[in-house]
């Protein structure tokens, strides 16, 4: 249903346009931007949060996460496709008969952003050249200049999910979760996601909570975003980090403060 705002929202992104405060309703997320908010459906939300979580896991830098989102709009919207131009699929809309890897793998965004990572390591200067470009190198596509349209958008969203910007991103949804976290679930699938170092470090606390101690505030607000954008698959009903908290039956006031904040470097989520 948010699809189309959500577009709508990418374009005023990219010619900067003065902030227009949408009206937000049913289920979605906002990730927040220098000049102006980006609305993403809950899928494109999660599948953005998943990609920055690889990039950790494969100690990619911001700008390759900028790469992967201009790559991934292009190519799919930021969505998991099970279909595409011959036997494509996946965000990336990646090629089984190209040597990506089988079909059913390519469609875990968690495997299609690690075999996107690495090829575009190999990628000499990935850094430094346009984006455009260091997408066209790794997808090696008929029109490698449709990646330009989406340079900026992902550039900004790449500082909200990558916690270049504290507290960016946000969701709201009316359908209710499972009533408590599912703790063994999460555990798992951060595991997979940032890597088995990471998913180490979670603990139940109290009955339905679980914390996770972070080194550092970046990987935290990532971390942070990952549970907000997961919260209905894994009854997540709270996040609370640096001396904000997220609560879903908030709706769309997104990170409040929070005076009952958790120890620093702590992740406690219910």
């Amino acid at each position: 249903m948010l699809l189309a705002a959500a577009v709508g929202t990418f374009l005023a992104v990219r010619s900067l346009a003065p902030v227009i405060v949408p009206v937000l309703t049913g289920s979605g997320c906002q990730a927040a931007a220098t000049h102006q908010a980006v609305l993403l459906d809950t899928q494109q939300a999660s599948i953005a949060a998943t990609i920055a979580g690889v990039a950790h896991q494969e100690s990619m830098p911001r700008e390759a996460v900028t790469v992967a989102y201009a790559t991934a709009m292009q190519e799919s919207k930021l969505h998991n496709l099970d279909y595409g131009t011959s036997d494509s699929v996946g965000v990336f809309q990646q090629r089984p008969s190209q040597g990506w890897g089988p079909a059913r793998k390519l469609e875990n965004p968690v495997y299609a952003a690690t075999k996107f990572f690495r090829a575009l390591k190999a990628v000499h200067g990935y850094q430094t050249m346009p984006v455009y470009q260091a997408a066209q190198a790794v997808q090696h596509s008929a029109d490698g200049s449709a990646y330009m349209q989406y340079q900026r958008m992902a550039a900004e969203m790449a500082g909200a999910f990558t916690g270049q910007r504290e507290h960016a991103v946000y969701c709201w949804s009316t359908p209710a979760g499972p009533r408590h976290p599912n703790v063994a679930a999460i555990t798992r699938a951060l595991a997979s996601t940032f890597g088995q170092a990471t998913a180490d470090m979670g603990r139940p606390a109290q009955r339905h909570t679980m914390l996770v101690p972070i080194g550092h505030p970046k990987l935290g607000w990532t971390v942070a975003s990952w549970l907000v954008t997961h919260a209905s698959t894994y009854g997540i009903h709270q996040v609370r980090f640096g001396g904000y908290q997220w609560r879903a039956s908030a709706g769309t006031k997104g990170w409040v403060r929070d005076a009952g904040a958790p120890p620093a470097g702590t992740i406690q989520l219910s």
